[in-house]
């Protein structure tokens, strides 16, 4: 029997900065390790903050999440989705990478940012921020890796 699929989505903030050579070395390795496992998904970063969908055997997401969890490299880490899924929604990308861009000036009055509603006490506002990233996510890239 086939081993459910699952995904799990979560936020963390890099504990110390984490620059261009040192997301491209978590991207080298993260892909060839999710490409052994049968793992996929995405990663968006921002400001030293991340947000990861893993997705593939129940079993290997959890036990990298558990991994990630104890990575000394990563703070405040946050499961912000956990589900039981049919089919893979980054089935094309070993680990989809995007870099989202700081403002470089103060938003207008009543922007929504929905990378900072992540980190929202409201559920509903961080789901939606999650649906919205996601979207853009897919949207945006159209290169599998």
């Amino acid at each position: 029997m086939t081993e459910a699929l699952r995904s799990m989505t979560y936020s963390s903030t890099a504990v110390s900065a984490f620059g261009a050579k040192e997301l491209a070395d978590l991207l080298s390795s993260s892909r060839a390790a999710n490409l052994a496992r049968d793992l996929s998904g995405m990663l968006l970063f921002r400001g030293n903050r991340f947000l990861q969908v893993l997705e593939g055997p129940e079993s290997l997401v959890r036990e990298l999440v558990d991994r990630i969890r104890r990575d000394p490299r990563h703070r405040d880490m946050r499961v912000l989705v956990d589900e039981e899924i049919d089919e893979r929604r980054f089935a094309d990308w070993t680990m989809g990478y995007e870099t989202l861009n700081v403002p470089q000036k103060a938003a207008p009055e009543g922007f929504r940012d929905s990378f900072d509603d992540l980190y929202s006490d409201d559920d509903t506002i961080t789901a939606r921020a999650l649906r919205e990233l996601t979207v853009w996510f897919r949207a945006r890239t159209s290169n599998p890796r």
